[in-house]
């Protein structure tokens, strides 16, 4: 196996609680199994990130070198956009990227963590894959993929599919998306921390709502609010708390501002919170959401809820990905009102069996070292998420005012 960096990278440090619990996931892992490794995080907001993943693996750095090179194509024809990406990654010449991009001829794998950020709804995302695959044209670096959202699938591209070419492990968390690209189908990469999670904190019993505003139709946004509104109403009707809960700071405080009067500002939840303190997850909650990694990690602790879609042939594919895996909630598609289920699901009691099997394809992914034990390659990962210091700072940030109304960053 080539000696090097570990590389990852995703679409962390915006923030977007899915996509940061991704890379801190993978990162916790890897301070468990390759400890000693310099590992890479490429992201569009490394600043942030950086404050984020503190102390999550001992050798971590963070850079955005393939990130700014498909952001700074973005408004091309993806096409165009290649030929300038691979020009780059391979002839060098420009002193704003080399180092960054020498960097990456020393990775002994390149690995696109999971999300749903590479399908026709970002088409110029495709980008960071023809990179990568420039990168092993010229080292045979590893290329890997994991738990992969790519519907709706591209068409920007033709001539570059296969997309995942020359990939020595590539996964779609759907089928839709397996079937698509033709790679292997696996679960989302949430799997490889949710114990974790749901062992971090306790929650009140009560109904948790999350309603984005980004990524939404319009008039699939105005439905989920109301939805949500007469779900709060019945609940407080019966003496139950409402809370709310932030994934992406601003994005996700369109849809409170609707529903305050009826869940103090007590009860909001920011993101902050959540992030060093845990998401409160329990089999005696309900929950109505559009987020589809609430919907993974709530379900998984065995609470009931409604999925909402918010982005046809976005939102739906994520969701029934879940109910698939028996996560028992209702899916609220298509403006309906299916009422919060009865009885949960069997997601719950499968979860053991599913953790055991992302765990199973991370360390087919990084399998134990020479004179590294099998057993110590396979803790389980810590509840705790967050340096002492990096504690600090996010509870002195919790003490200011929440209402952040400005999304900072991209997707």
């Amino acid at each position: 196996m080539q000696s090097g960096p570990l590389y990852l990278i995703g679409p962390s440090g915006n923030p977007n609680f899915g996509d940061e619990f991704i890379a801190a996931a993978w990162l916790k892992y890897l301070a468990e199994v390759r400890p000693d490794a310099d590992v890479w995080l490429d992201c569009p907001q490394p600043g942030l990130a950086q404050v984020l993943f503190e102390g999550m693996h001992p050798r971590l750095r963070v850079t955005n070198t393939l990130w700014r090179l498909v952001h700074e194509t973005a408004e091309m024809p993806l096409d165009e956009a290649a030929e300038i990406i691979r020009a780059r990654v391979t002839g060098l010449g420009s002193p704003s990227y080399d180092l960054g991009l020498l960097k990456l001829r020393e990775a002994q794998s390149l690995h696109l963590i999971g999300g749903g950020f590479i399908n026709e709804n970002w088409s110029h995302h495709a980008g960071l894959v023809l990179a990568m695959r420039a990168v092993h044209a010229i080292t045979g670096v590893r290329l890997i993929a994991t738990g992969q959202g790519l519907m709706p699938e591209l068409t920007s591209a033709p001539a570059e599919m296969p997309l995942f070419q020359d990939f020595v492990h590539a996964a779609a968390r759907d089928e839709a998306g397996a079937r698509a690209y033709g790679i292997s189908q696996d679960l989302d990469d949430a799997f490889l921390g949710v114990t974790a999670e749901i062992a971090r904190t306790t929650a009140e019993p009560g109904l948790y709502v999350c309603i984005q505003s980004d990524t939404a139709d319009p008039e699939r946004f105005e439905t989920a609010v109301e939805l949500a509104r007469a779900a709060v109403e019945k609940a407080v009707s019966k003496g139950t708390n409402a809370y709310y809960v932030e994934a992406i700071p601003g994005a996700d405080r369109v849809a409170y501002e609707r529903l305050a009067d009826l869940i103090p500002e007590e009860r909001f939840l920011p993101f902050l919170h959540i992030w060093a303190h845990g998401l409160p997850l329990a089999a005696h909650q309900t929950w109505v959401t559009s987020r589809f990694h609430f919907h993974l990690l709530a379900a998984s602790a065995g609470a009931r809820g409604i999925a909402v879609g918010v982005k046809k042939g976005y939102y739906d594919v994520k969701h029934e990905s879940l109910t698939a895996l028996g996560s028992g909630w209702s899916l609220a598609l298509d403006g309906d009102d299916p009422g919060i289920p009865a009885d949960r699901g069997s997601l719950r009691d499968g979860l053991p069996a599913l953790v055991a099997r992302k765990r199973a394809e991370a360390d087919k992914i990084y399998p134990p070292l020479p004179g590294q034990s099998a057993a110590t390659a396979s803790g389980t990962l810590t509840a705790g998420s967050l340096t002492a210091g990096a504690a600090k700072l996010f509870n002195k940030a919790l003490a200011a005012p929440r209402k952040n109304k400005i999304r900072p960053g991209a997707h």
